[in-house]
C-alpha cells in the first residue's frame, strides 16, 4: 500500500502562507513540530481530512530548503510524503534503482526515509510507515480528535502536480520507483522542476474547478 499523506511547501515567511491556506479553504493548524528544527526549519501542519498540508520556513542559514527558495525564486512546493505499509521492502527496491536515502528516522509509532531528490527527480520524497496504519505522528497528538471547522471547504488531498523538464521521463522514473501514486507530471516553466500544484477535494461543489495560488503552488479544487 502507498498513499499520499502529506504535502510540504517552503516559504521565507511561514505565517502569511498559513493564513492564506486557512482563509481560502477553512482548514486549521493542528500542530507545530519542534522536530523540524533539526533541519533548520519551523513549520505548521494544517489538517485536511486525515491528510496534511505542511508549511515550512528556514530559521537557519544554508539549509536545503533555503537553497530551494533561492533556486526557484520564492515560495514553492517542497516535499511529497507517502504513507506505506512495507517500508523495508520499498527501500530495498529503491536501492536497486540507485536511490540514496538522505535521512532516516525511527520513532515510536512511525519510521520515515527521505529520498535523495537527485536520484528521484523533482522533489524530496519521503516514505513513512506508521504503526498502527493510518496514524500519523507528524500531525501531532491532537489531530485525530479535531472536529471539522465550520466553513471548511475541503476534505482530502487528491494529488500533486510535479513540473519536470522532461515530464515523460520523470513519470517513468517515479513509476519504476513505485512512488508515482497520486502524482501527475507537467512541463516545467521558468521556475524549473518542482512541486507546482496540489489538488484538493472540495465538499462545496460550487467551487469545483477553482484555482488559487498560495505559497507559489496552484491549489485546484475538484
Amino acid at each position: 500500500m502507498i498513499r499520499l499523506r502529506q504535502v510540504a511547501l517552503i516559504a521565507p515567511d511561514l505565517d502569511p502562507v498559513v493564513d492564506e491556506l486557512r482563509s481560502a479553504f477553512g482548514i486549521e493548524v493542528c500542530f507545530h513540530d519542534p522536530g523540524v528544527a533539526e533541519f533548520g526549519l519551523r513549520n505548521a501542519l494544517l489538517l485536511v481530512g486525515d491528510q496534511f498540508i505542511e508549511v515550512l520556513s528556514p530559521v537557519a542559514d544554508d539549509t536545503t530548503a533555503g537553497r530551494l527558495l533561492a533556486k526557484r525564486g520564492g515560495p514553492c512546493g517542497y516535499m511529497v510524503i507517502h504513507e506505506v505499509d512495507d517500508l523495508d521492502a520499498r527501500i530495498d527496491h529503491l536501492v536497486t534503482h540507485d536511490v540514496r536515502v538522505i535521512w532516516a528516522g525511527d520513532f515510536p509509532g512511525i519510521r520515515g526515509r527521505h529520498l535523495h531528490p537527485r536520484d528521484v527527480g523533482g522533489a524530496i520524497v519521503s516514505l513513512d510507515e506508521p504503526v498502527p496504519a493510518g496514524s500519523w505522528r507528524w500531525g501531532g497528538p491532537g489531530w485525530p480528535s479535531m472536529s471539522t471547522p465550520a466553513g471548511c471547504a475541503v476534505d482530502a488531498i487528491s494529488g500533486v502536480t510535479l513540473a519536470a523538464d522532461d515530464p515523460a521521463a520523470m513519470r517513468d522514473r517515479w513509476t519504476a520507483l513505485g512512488i508515482a501514486e497520486s502524482v501527475q507530471f507537467i512541463r516545467a516553466g521558468v521556475r524549473g522542476e518542482g512541486v507546482d500544484g496540489v489538488e484538493l477535494h472540495t465538499t462545496d461543489r460550487t467551487r469545483v474547478g477553482e484555482r488559487v495560488e498560495i505559497g507559489g503552488v496552484i491549489f485546484t479544487l475538484g
